[in-house]
């Protein structure tokens, strides 16, 4: 996997050295490409700017909404990552077989190799060092996935999730019945 490289405004850059979507904010790549397309206009000779100009540049702000159909950023990804692995083990086996274990733990390691977001992947790798994978129950699978998303976001500077509760939000939904259709 290519090695994102940090750029001036510290923007990761992909192995071609573009910004890296899926490491970076949609607002801070946003940010990035706004710097890049004034820099490259100021180098240019001035002319009459056209409507359609002004109304491109207009829309490009770093404050419009992103659209559905295009590539995710770092948070995103990060959002939609988490679900999956939640998912995942939320409905992984409560008695697994020694295959199935080694299965998942083997699962989380390439996990972490094949990361999109390098730095990202990076840090779970040296997390993984110290903190190998519970996958003897679907409990225990759970409750350590809770424990290395906390980690995450303690780093985040997000706020932490009750991993108690680690069964109602991804198991078997709240007990105030707002999760049944």
């Amino acid at each position: 996997m290519g090695q994102a490289k940090e750029n001036h405004e510290d923007v990761p850059l992909d192995e071609n050295g573009r910004p890296c979507r899926s490491c970076t904010s949609f607002k801070s790549w946003m940010k990035s490409m706004n710097k890049r397309d004034n820099l490259a206009s100021s180098r240019r000779p001035t002319t009459p700017s056209s409507p359609a100009a002004t109304v491109a540049s207009d829309s490009d702000s770093p404050d419009r909404p992103q659209r559905s159909d295009c590539p995710v950023d770092k948070d995103e990804l990060g959002r939609n990552t988490w679900s999956f692995l939640h998912t995942m083990a939320a409905t992984y086996p409560e008695k697994p077989s020694v295959e199935q274990q080694s299965d998942m733990r083997s699962f989380v390691h390439l996990f972490s190799k094949f990361y999109p977001c390098v730095h990202c992947a990076k840090d779970l790798q040296e997390e993984l060092k110290t903190n190998v994978p519970d996958t003897s129950s679907q409990s225990s699978f759970a409750q350590w996935m809770c424990r290395m998303h906390n980690t995450v976001n303690k780093k985040l500077g997000k706020p932490l999730f009750d991993c108690r509760k680690v069964d109602e939000r991804w198991k078997t939904g709240w007990k105030d019945g707002s999760c049944d259709v």
